[in-house]
């Protein structure tokens, strides 16, 4: 019966890649992608991305070896706006939340395309970043997600100043922050602020192989919940109001909710993921918080799950304050640590068909189109075309010490933002 179960478990699971890759392809994107790979100027800027392969290695490695947690690339950050500068950008800054830009003037200018890769990592600042090799695989944390996205931006702005490519629209090469955790999109969230320049389409590398193609954010809320009493001894203070039970008076209360929320409509998630308070075990605590993940590639799933989850908190509170025998009745403090708006391009937007026109040029297999929480969850919920590609060559171990590149074709990464950039950019 198990054995059963885990195969129709299989089937369903390769029906689903199915029904994501068989995502149809356009012929004129096909023949548009085509011909532009054949055109002689490309294929010399493919020959060139070969030959810096190895100081591409080298960059990599460079960057990787610059502890950036969120909130802290700046040291970094530097190091990639001189990486840019000598690759032959025509400007280079940073703005005020610390996001590297490198400027690629267009011929025309009437329009402005982003390709950016985050400078941040998810390790704390004291962890050990040297890389290490061993065979053809180099490790380290940070070395894929995103090190190689970064000197990815920096080959190709160096390809295209030494091939002498121009495009028709302004290029912006982008280093971000805070893509990371409780960085929450800090960096995207200032590059498409009211006011701010306007981004007419956005291309992020900060994923795997090249033909896994996001199209879609998988939008996010986080809260840090800390109820609040006066604290006291377990016996003497026996009694007064206690944060932990509040705590666990919501999260019991809304567990059950939640699932049943989540068992119907688009996808939709929830975790408890930290906990903490007190100090000591005779001691009633004077606080009590957690850490909560919400998730949704559907704004309005996002929403429903939220108010389930405020509710509850307030349902909690109240709950054990009418146990309350003696002093104040507790407090809750609600602090929204992350908000990660979602959204959807069509797969039929050009930018999309673009992306798997020259994946499937580049690889001969069927694209697939996905939604993951990364930079372009700002841009898709503005309604701004955006796109995420992959950076190509193997890796594994994301978010963990034992991370590892494996440089095996890594060269079809950049061939791939090669293409897209000139297809989007105008040749």
């Amino acid at each position: 019966m198990k054995l059963i179960k885990n195969a129709l478990a299989f089937a369903f699971s390769v029906l689903l890649f199915l029904q994501v890759s068989a995502q149809d392809i356009k012929v004129v994107y096909k023949t548009e992608v085509e011909k532009l790979a054949k055109n002689k100027e490309v294929q010399d800027a493919f020959a060139y991305i070969l030959d810096i392969d190895g100081q591409t290695i080298s960059d990599m490695i460079t960057l990787t070896e610059i502890p950036a947690p969120s909130f802290e690339e700046a040291a970094k950050g530097l190091v990639f706006a001189e990486m840019l500068r000598k690759a032959g950008a025509d400007s280079v800054w940073i703005d005020e939340a610390g996001n590297v830009i490198a400027l690629r003037k267009g011929k025309k200018s009437t329009k402005t395309i982003v390709i950016d890769a985050h400078l941040d990592t998810v390790f704390p600042i004291e962890t050990d970043v040297t890389v290490k090799q061993k065979g053809d695989t180099l490790y380290a944390p940070g070395i894929a997600d995103a090190n190689r996205s970064l000197a990815m931006v920096v080959a190709l702005v160096k390809t295209l100043e030494q091939k002498k490519i121009r495009t028709d629209h302004d290029l912006w090469f982008v280093g971000s922050v805070g893509e990371e955790g409780l960085g929450d999109l800090k960096g995207m969230k200032h590059l498409f602020r009211e006011g701010g320049n306007k981004i007419d389409a956005f291309i992020a590398i900060d994923g795997g192989d090249i033909e896994g193609i996001v199209n879609g954010g998988i939008g996010s809320l986080r809260y840090r919940v800390t109820f609040k009493g006066s604290g006291g001894h377990s016996y003497g203070a026996f009694g007064i109001g206690n944060p932990h039970n509040a705590l666990a008076n919501t999260i019991a209360g809304f567990v059950p909710k939640a699932d049943s929320f989540s068992k119907e409509g688009i996808r939709t998630t929830y975790s408890v993921s930290v906990l903490g308070g007190g100090t000591s075990v005779n001691s009633i605590p004077y606080e009590s918080w957690m850490l909560v993940d919400m998730r949704s590639e559907s704004q309005e799933r996002l929403q429903g799950i939220n108010k389930l989850f405020l509710e509850s908190i307030e349902e909690g509170l109240q709950k054990e304050n009418l146990i309350v025998k003696r002093g104040e009745p507790l407090t809750v403090e609600i602090e929204n640590v992350g908000d990660r708006p979602s959204g959807l391009l069509d797969a039929d937007h050009p930018l999309i068909q673009q992306s798997m026109a020259v994946a499937n040029y580049l690889t001969g297999k069927q694209p697939r189109l996905s939604s993951s929480s990364t930079n372009s969850n700002v841009p898709f919920s503005l309604g701004i075309p955006a796109v995420t590609i992959g950076r190509g060559g193997q890796a594994g171990g994301g978010h963990s010490l034992d991370e590892w590149f494996l440089n095996k074709d890594g060269h079809l990464g950049l061939q791939h933002a090669l293409l897209l950039i000139l297809s989007q950019g105008g040749m």
